[in-house]
């Protein structure tokens, strides 16, 4: 049987979560005490084969319950079930803002700050964050990006025996993504926004391409990055790794650093990795006098 665990700061997606794991044929329970994790997956093996994928969400609305957490991840070990571990995680200033967009209380400030409620969540949660198999981070992701997240994981990668590998263009002025293992900065390379007829275009397009790729230390730094991936990702797969975050960045993430990542996705897809390819920041001042 197949047990996924979601968990994670609350108003970061959860609820989405659970909900995209249910479409993929899961049958999901939310707000499970960690206690009734292995009577629940009792109660499922004597579905005889009806129940094949379960997912639960566990977390701090659990209260005093939550706290053994690990003790009941330990009984689904003792009894020999196999489980994956997702946290939803989002940026402190994001999870604000949705929770005075719902007017809702967090489950740790009911009459206090919401901030003082997620810093105490987050704090409670290290320890669980660091035994997740799989990370999403929901800072910027829309409901439609984030089931096609959990797709990526759940539903396509079970076609794969290596791991899953996501390339991801974005702009520093916007912050790195959160849950890169690997960044690199492009800014080296010219930068197409000065040049005014390719301004409005991007790194998708033909003309910033060519722009791009006529430098010679661009096919050089692929080059050297490709060399640096093939002798990685073994090794990564080897360790266990299911995900890798790829991170290709530069000024506002439009034009360079989609050219790049675009690249870089086509020689790994022709290596034969499940590979995904995501331009975070594409669409961002796209009319905006700002700099790429």
């Amino acid at each position: 049987m197949e047990f996924v665990i979601v968990t994670g700061l609350s108003g970061a997606g959860k609820t989405q979560a659970i909900r995209s794991l249910e479409d993929m044929g899961y049958f999901c329970i939310d707000n499970l005490p960690p206690a009734l994790l292995s009577k629940f997956a009792e109660i499922c093996c004597q579905s005889n084969g009806k129940i094949e994928k379960v997912a639960v969400v566990v977390d701090i609305r659990g209260g005093k319950f939550f706290d053994d957490f690990f003790g009941g991840l330990n009984d689904l070990k003792v009894m020999g079930n196999k489980y994956q571990i997702l946290f939803i995680d989002a940026s402190d200033e994001v999870l604000v803002k949705r929770y005075k967009e719902s007017r809702r209380n967090h489950p740790l400030a009911i009459q206090g700050r919401i901030i003082n409620g997620i810093r105490e969540e987050r704090q409670r949660l290290e320890e669980v964050k660091r035994h997740a198999d799989h990370i999403i981070d929901t800072t910027n992701l829309t409901s439609r990006q984030l089931k096609e997240e959990m797709q990526k994981i759940f539903l396509v990668g079970e076609e794969f025996d290596s791991l899953i590998i996501n390339v991801i263009s974005f702009g520093f002025k916007y912050g790195i993504p959160l849950d890169s293992d690997l960044v690199f900065d492009v800014r080296f390379l010219p930068n197409p926004y000065y040049i005014k007829e390719l301004k409005k275009y991007s790194g998708n397009d033909d003309k910033v391409k060519e722009y791009v790729f006529k430098w010679p230390e661009t096919m050089e730094f692929i080059n050297k990055v490709s060399d640096l991936l093939q002798f990685l990702i073994p090794l990564y797969i080897k360790e266990g790794k299911n995900q890798l975050v790829i991170s290709i960045g530069c000024t506002g993430g439009r034009h360079r650093s989609v050219a790049i990542a675009n690249k870089i996705f086509e020689i790994l897809k022709e290596q034969g990795h499940a590979v995904f390819i995501n331009h975070r920041d594409i669409s961002k001042d796209v009319m905006g006098d700002v700099n790429e």
